[in-house]
C-alpha cells in the first residue's frame, strides 16, 4: 500500500472516530425550574429519556449511551445545578435533594412530557430514586448505575465496617471546604484533580474545561445537605422508602469501592415489577463508561423490550 493511500486510510479512520462522540451531534437548551437554569445536551428523536450524572461529572458522561439510544428516544443528558452550563445557586441549602429532584420535573416538563425514563448515577442515581420515591407518576421506566436501594445502602453502612469505611471521603466532603488541601482524597480540589477517573486523553480535556466552569461549593453541598452522618451501628434502620411500581435495571460494577455491591441484596423486596440486575465484574465506579458496550447495548435491549 502506498504512502498516499496509507494517509487515506488514517484520515477516515480519525474521521470515524470523531463521528462516533457525540460531542458535536448534540443540540443544547435550558430548562427553568423557578429561576434556577438547568442545562442540557440532547440528541434523537422518540420516548423521553432524561440521564442525570454524578460527582465529579457532567452531561457528557452519557456519550455512550446517547449515541446508542438515540436512534430510538430523545436522549436528554442534564448539567445538573452547580456543574458545567447550570445555574450554581449560591448556598448549600439550595442543593438539598427536594430541589434536584425538581430540576428533574422541571426538563419533563420543558419537553412537555408527564413522564420519562429516568438513568442516574452516583448522585444522579439519588436523584433518580428520590424522584420515584416522591413524584412516582413522572417515572416510566428507571435505570440507576451504582447507586444500590436506599434501603439496602442505610442497611450495609449501618452493618458493614469496611463499607463505613470505603465512605469515610463522603465525611471529609461533609465537613470540609473546596479549598482544604486534602479534601479530594487526600489532595486539593481543582479541575485537573476532580478529572482523576476520566481515561480518554481528549474526554479528559472536556471534563478539566467542564470543571472550570463548575461550583466546587455545590459539588460539596450536596453531601453536607444529603449525606448521612457516621451511622450508629446500634441504631435502628430508618423507615423503608415507598415501595416502586414500575421496572427498573440496576447496573453496578464490582470493582467500585465506594459503594459495595452488597448493598444490592433484596432489592427485590421494595420494587413491585419487574427487576433486572446487571454486574460488570471489571468495570469500578463510573461503569457508564469502563462497560459502556455492555450498558448501552443492555440498556437498549431492556428499553425497546419494554415499550
Amino acid at each position: 500500500m502506498s504512502k498516499y493511500l496509507i494517509a487515506i486510510f488514517i484520515y477516515c479512520l480519525s474521521l470515524s472516530e470523531i463521528r462516533a462522540d457525540i460531542w458535536s451531534e448534540v443540540e443544547h437548551g435550558y430548562a427553568d425550574n423557578n429561576g434556577t437554569k438547568i442545562h442540557y445536551a440532547t440528541t434523537g428523536t422518540g420516548p423521553l429519556v432524561i440521564m442525570i450524572h454524578g460527582f465529579p461529572d457532567f452531561w457528557y458522561s452519557w456519550r455512550h449511551q446517547m449515541e446508542g439510544l438515540r436512534g430510538h428516544y430523545k436522549v436528554v443528558a442534564i448539567d445538573q445545578r452547580g456543574y458545567n452550563l447550570s445555574d450554581q445557586p449560591a448556598g448549600d441549602e439550595n442543593y438539598a435533594m427536594p430541589n434536584m429532584v425538581s430540576d428533574v420535573a422541571a426538563v419533563i416538563r420543558h419537553f412537555g412530557k408527564d413522564k420519562a425514563i429516568i438513568v442516574g448515577h452516583d448522585w444522579g442515581g439519588v436523584v433518580a430514586w428520590n424522584l420515584a420515591f416522591a413524584l412516582p407518576e413522572l417515572v416510566d421506566k428507571l435505570v440507576i448505575l451504582n447507586l444500590p436501594h436506599p434501603n439496602g445502602l442505610a442497611r450495609v453502612q449501618r452493618d458493614n465496617s469496611e463499607a463505613r469505611a470505603n465512605t469515610n471521603y463522603a465525611q471529609v466532603f461533609r465537613q470540609g471546604k473546596p479549598e482544604d488541601p486534602d479534601i479530594l482524597f487526600g489532595g486539593p480540589m481543582n479541575a485537573q484533580s476532580l478529572s482523576f477517573w476520566v481515561a480518554d486523553p481528549i474526554a479528559r480535556k472536556r471534563y478539566v474545561t467542564a470543571f472550570e466552569k463548575s461550583d466546587f461549593n455545590a459539588m460539596l453541598a450536596y453531601y453536607k445537605q444529603n449525606y448521612p452522618g457516621v451511622p450508629d451501628k446500634n441504631a435502628p434502620l430508618p423507615p423503608l422508602a415507598p415501595t416502586l411500581n414500575f421496572p427498573v435495571l440496576i447496573f453496578h460494577g464490582l470493582k467500585d469501592t465506594a459503594l459495595s455491591s452488597d448493598a444490592l441484596n433484596n432489592t427485590w423486596d421494595w420494587i413491585n415489577s419487574d427487576l433486572t440486575i446487571v454486574t460488570a465484574p471489571n468495570a469500578a465506579h463510573f461503569v457508564q463508561q469502563d462497560a459502556a458496550d455492555l450498558v448501552t447495548t443492555t440498556m437498549r435491549w431492556w428499553l425497546n423490550s419494554r415499550k
